[in-house]
């Protein structure tokens, strides 16, 4: 048993390691008015482990940069 343990033991440590901050620009066509972005970002900040969100009216999108061990590109927004 403690040979088990000890492999689990150490990935528990060393897998906040593996972790990345990942930074990605998604198309958010259905932007139609100057209030928008307002709304997209809040909806995005809702995601768990995104820390920064730069939307854009005039290109249609957002910048968004997250960790990707705490959310992916197909996580629902809470």
């Amino acid at each position: 048993m403690k040979k088990l343990f000890a492999p689990l033991a150490l990935a528990a440590v060393v897998a906040p390691v593996w972790a990345a901050t990942q930074t990605v620009t998604l198309s958010v066509p259905g932007m139609t008015c100057s209030a928008c972005p307002i709304t997209v970002k809040k909806a995005i900040f809702k995601v768990e482990g995104v820390s920064k969100v730069d939307v854009g009216f005039e290109k249609r999108e957002a910048v968004v940069t997250f960790d990707d061990a705490k959310t992916g590109m197909g996580a629902p927004a809470t």
